[in-house]
C-alpha cells in the first residue's frame, strides 16, 4: 500500500489555543496544493473507516488531507454531543482549517460526516471565505421521522457545497437533499449513493468497501470542484 494510502501521520496543533486540533495528516507523494479538514459524526471519530479510506484517497489525488476529532470527541472517547459544546466544535474546525491553510498555498475544503458535516455547514455559513468548498457526507437533515429540517443557515451558505447521500438515508430522503441544495445561494452537487444508509454504506461496512465508496466520492467531488 502506498504511503498515501496509510493511515497518516498523527498530527497535533495548540499553537491557535484551544480548542487543540488532533488527528492525523495524510502527506500526498505528489502534492497539488490543495487540502482538506475531514471530520466525523455524533457516534465516532477521526478514525472510522470511510473516514480514513477518504482521507488516503485524497491523498492519492494529491490532496492534502486532515482527518480530525471535534473537541467533544477529544474531550471523551464516547458519547453524543452537547448541543452546549456546538459552538467549541465549530471553533475546532476553524482552527484546522487555519493549521492547514498555513501548509499549503492552494484551496482549502472542508468536510464532514452528519453531524460534523452540519456543524461544518453552520461555521461556513457564518464565516464567509472561510474555506473553498463543502464536502456534506449523509448531512442530517431531519431528525429520523420527524418534519424539522435543520436548514436555516443553508440560505447564507456562499460557499460551493457537494452533498453526498444515500437513498435509504433515515435522516433524509434524496427528494428533501435536493430541495435543500435548492436554498444555498451558491454551486451544489450531489452524489446519490443507490440504497447507501445514512454511513453510507450498501451492505456490510469495513475497510474494502469503504474504500471502494470513497474512491467514488473523491473522483466525483474533485471532478465537480473542478468545475465550480
Amino acid at each position: 500500500m502506498s504511503e498515501e494510502r496509510g493511515a497518516g501521520e498523527p498530527f497535533e496543533d495548540l499553537s491557535l489555543g484551544p480548542p487543540a486540533v488532533r488527528g492525523f495528516l495524510h502527506r500526498p507523494a505528489a502534492p497539488s496544493g490543495d487540502a482538506l479538514v475531514l471530520t466525523h459524526g455524533a457516534g465516532g471519530n477521526c478514525k472510522v473507516p470511510l473516514l480514513v479510506a477518504l482521507a488516503g484517497a485524497f491523498a492519492a489525488r494529491g490532496v492534502a488531507t486532515l482527518r480530525c476529532d471535534l473537541p467533544f470527541r477529544q474531550a471523551r472517547a464516547k458519547g453524543p454531543p452537547s448541543p452546549r459544546g456546538a459552538a467549541l466544535d465549530r471553533q475546532g474546525l476553524t482552527h484546522a482549517v487555519r493549521a492547514l491553510r498555513r501548509m499549503t498555498p492552494g484551496t482549502v475544503c472542508l468536510g464532514g460526516h452528519s453531524y460534523g458535516g452540519r456543524q461544518a455547514s453552520m461555521l461556513v455559513a457564518a464565516e464567509r471565505g472561510l474555506v473553498d468548498a463543502l464536502l456534506l457526507l449523509s448531512y442530517p437533515l431531519r431528525p429520523p421521522g420527524r418534519a424539522e429540517f435543520r436548514t436555516a443557515h443553508f440560505g447564507e451558505l456562499q460557499t460551493p457545497t457537494f452533498f453526498v447521500h444515500g437513498s435509504t438515508d433515515v435522516f433524509g430522503t434524496l427528494t428533501e437533499i435536493e430541495a435543500a441544495r435548492a436554498l444555498i445561494p451558491a454551486a451544489t452537487g450531489l452524489l446519490a449513493l443507490d440504497g447507501a444508509r445514512h454511513d453510507l454504506y450498501q451492505g456490510r461496512p469495513g475497510p474494502a468497501a469503504a474504500r471502494l465508496i470513497a474512491d467514488r466520492i473523491v473522483a466525483e467531488f474533485l471532478a465537480w470542484r473542478d468545475l465550480t
